[in-house]
């Protein structure tokens, strides 16, 4: 069943309207501005924003999946909305490490598009992704997780420009003692990336790079870059004022590929282990 296209309303919030098709038992892609999200019979099946790494990046990366593996799957079955299934019957992947991978990466990019709970744009009914189905999540559950997510980062630090604006190294604090994870991360903090191109760097979920970069805020190692201020002209210009503390603005060392996101891998393998045992 399809929702019809009088469901969307000018300005109506996109949860709501995610409730709405849900209840509906609607079928297609919901866009917003940041990101769409698909639906199957009122479920979610998956999820896209332009700031999360997308399934083939995670599954690649952790080292699940070569990307050979990821692109002849895309070839052979993208046009039949079949790469999901493609990539377990071909062998590439356990259906479970594949299940388990494709719901880090929805409820990831979910909270994303619905963080700020913006207007929904578009509903195009019967709208498939390529990908096929790998696992339905209910509506109810992908708006309770963003939730939770976004409840938890304004514990950690409750200023949400470390989110969105580049960020750059605090000089002074000591760095001494930190987790690894959180380690490579700061290694990242240049002064012109923002926390999505951070995460895209590490090749690691950008949720889970928020909350360590909010950490970092918390711990005062980094913070928002100022927004630039325009130069008066030499003849109406102050006297030069004593020059702040410089912000750090090299730029990090490139990730090591081999590792990029260990304590997901390792979660995904113990996940995977327990849901083949059940």
């Amino acid at each position: 069943m399809t929702a019809p296209a009088k469901t969307l309303r000018s300005g109506e919030p996109a949860s709501a309207l995610l409730g709405t098709l849900a209840a509906q038992g609607a079928t297609g892609a919901l866009s917003t501005e940041s990101g769409i999200v698909y639906l199957a019979a009122g479920h979610v099946v998956h999820v896209e924003s332009a700031v999360t790494p997308d399934l083939g990046d995670l599954l690649t990366h952790s080292g699940a999946l070569a990307p050979d593996g990821w692109w002849e799957a895309i070839d052979r079955a993208g046009r039949r909305c079949r790469v999901g299934r493609q990539l377990v019957d071909s062998g590439h992947l356990a259906a479970g490490a594949l299940e388990l991978c494709h719901l880090g990466a929805l409820f990831d990019a979910a909270y994303f598009v619905l963080a700020h709970d913006g207007p929904a744009l578009r509903f195009r009914p019967g709208a498939a992704h390529w990908l096929g189905a790998v696992r339905s999540v209910p509506v109810d559950t992908v708006l309770r997780e963003s939730r939770r997510r976004r409840e938890l980062l304004h514990r950690i630090w409750p200023e949400p420009d470390v989110d969105r604006v580049p960020l750059a190294r605090v000089p002074g604090p000591d760095a001494a003692d930190l987790p690894a994870r959180r380690v490579r991360t700061l290694d990242q903090v240049d002064g012109v990336r923002t926390a999505a191109q951070i995460a895209m760097a590490l090749a690691c979920r950008t949720f889970h790079t928020l909350v360590e970069l909010r950490r970092l805020a918390a711990a005062g190692l980094v913070a928002p870059v100022a927004p630039l201020v325009p130069v008066p002209s030499p003849a109406l210009a102050p006297a030069p004022a004593s020059a702040p503390a410089p912000v750090s603005a090299e730029p990090g060392p490139t990730p090591r590929p081999a590792a990029p996101d260990e304590p997901d891998t390792a979660l995904l393998r113990r996940l995977l282990h327990a849901l083949e045992a059940l």
